[in-house]
């Protein structure tokens, strides 16, 4: 299962933690739910029951070229209570994704290529998802390279400050 652009759409609201009141409105079902801050990352829930699901997320601490517009940025790492999918990583970035240029996560020395759906990226296998969410875990730092539909060479750097934290809690709230 993975994070569809409606669902990240209405994550996006409670993310920026500055969403306005018509944002959320716009939401289809409940509202997020903040849960708590660790350093750079947040913890969210939505729903109840087997459908809730709980999320850490992050905004880029950089974003290159700095003379362009990245609209709204973020990495998510998902799990849901039914179990359908845990520790779910993905990139949602402000803008269309070129499909031919997939966005690359690295860490370290690890990294990572995503599959592209419109602004979003994601990781294809399970293992793959394992190995990177591990890797967050153990780093400092994740950069993320990506190329809008334009043709747009863009750069992402996350700080990895809090995430431990964060998953630890998402795996406690949807358990």
């Amino acid at each position: 299962m993975r994070l569809t652009a409606v669902l990240c759409a209405s994550l996006l609201g409670l993310a920026a933690a500055s969403a306005s009141a018509a944002q959320a409105e716009a939401s289809p079902g409940p509202e997020p739910v903040f849960r708590a801050a660790h350093a750079a990352w947040r913890v969210f829930t939505r729903g109840e029951g087997e459908e809730r699901y709980c999320y850490a997320v992050s905004r880029p601490s950089e974003s290159l070229p700095s003379n362009v517009s990245h609209g709204d940025v973020f990495f998510f790492v998902t799990s849901w209570a039914s179990g359908a999918a845990r520790e779910q990583p993905s990139f949602m970035a402000g803008y269309a994704l070129r499909p031919d240029s997939p966005p690359r996560a690295r860490i370290g020395s690890d990294r990572f290529t995503l599959y592209v759906s419109r602004n979003e990226g994601f990781v294809e296998l399970e293992r793959d998802s394992t190995r990177l969410v591990n890797a967050m875990r153990q780093g400092a730092a994740m950069r993320v390279e990506a190329t809008s539909d334009r043709g747009t060479a863009t750069v992402y750097e996350f700080s990895l400050s809090g995430v431990t934290a964060a998953l630890r809690q998402v795996n406690e709230l949807c358990r």
